[in-house]
């Protein structure tokens, strides 16, 4: 375990994860809708990367109205954290560069489902694409754990098996969930396929505590929809954790 490359791992995450209030407050909006382009107040909102990036304040909006998203330490701290035990547990090899560009991604996610139930195409499914062409550079470099094949390979299965349930159950399962998979299962799948079959089932796992959870206490019914997203992203990070430290 190297300390000094956990701790530039954590101060990136920290620092990417300022940057994902902006794009959090303009996806999480409802099915159907554009995305937002302005802060409640109707202040357009600008910056770099046609107002993509930028601090949870509006610059326009007077003191005490600026917040139009949640405080950036939030996703700082979240994503800083997971690069963090990333590191940790990878170690100085070229996957975990591939985890680091990949978890913002899922705290965006993750954050945005959770907010409105919605995972956007325009994140999952260049999420995919990206998993495949890093992890295909990852594997010609030196000291790699993994296999890009197998990668590739758990990403068709396990998207095959989430729009397999979907179609069984579409009120339980989300076609965005079903879009989500295949960047999981390529992370996954490169460490192995019980790793594959770990980080899926821990994902359905605490899905399904969280769900019985309300259904118990009385803050959901049966046809409640729920955000699983972040239940699949949860339980893919384990999974790539305790793989990463299985290949050490």
């Amino acid at each position: 375990m190297d300390p000094l490359l956990i701790v530039v791992a954590a101060g990136y995450g920290a620092a990417v994860g300022l940057l994902l209030p902006r794009p959090w407050y303009r996806l999480a909006v409802e099915p159907g809708l554009p995305w937002r382009t302005a802060c409640p107040r109707g202040h357009a909102l600008t910056g770099p990367a046609r107002g993509w990036l930028g601090t949870a304040r509006c610059p326009a909006c007077g003191p005490g109205e600026r917040e139009y998203a949640p405080p950036g330490w939030l996703p700082a701290v979240g994503t800083a954290a997971v690069c963090g035990v990333l590191a940790a547990a990878a170690g100085a090899r070229p996957e975990l560069a591939v985890w680091l560009l990949l978890t913002p991604l899922g705290v965006l996610l993750a954050a945005v489902d959770r907010t409105v139930n919605r995972l956007p195409d325009v994140l999952t499914l260049p999420m995919a694409g990206a998993a495949a062409a890093l992890l295909g550079v990852a594997a010609l470099l030196p000291r790699g754990a993994g296999s890009w094949r197998r990668a590739l390979l758990g990403g068709a299965v396990l998207g095959a098996c989430y729009l397999l349930l979907f179609l069984i159950s579409p009120n339980g399962m989300g076609l965005g969930d079903v879009k989500l998979a295949p960047a999981l299962g390529i992370a996954l799948g490169w460490y192995g396929w019980g790793v594959l079959f770990l980080g899926a089932f821990a994902g359905l796992l605490l899905g399904s505590l969280w769900g019985l959870g309300l259904l118990a206490t009385g803050r959901a019914g049966r046809k409640t929809a729920m955000a699983f997203g972040p239940f699949m992203i949860v339980g893919a990070g384990v999974g790539l954790v305790l793989g990463a430290l299985g290949a050490a």
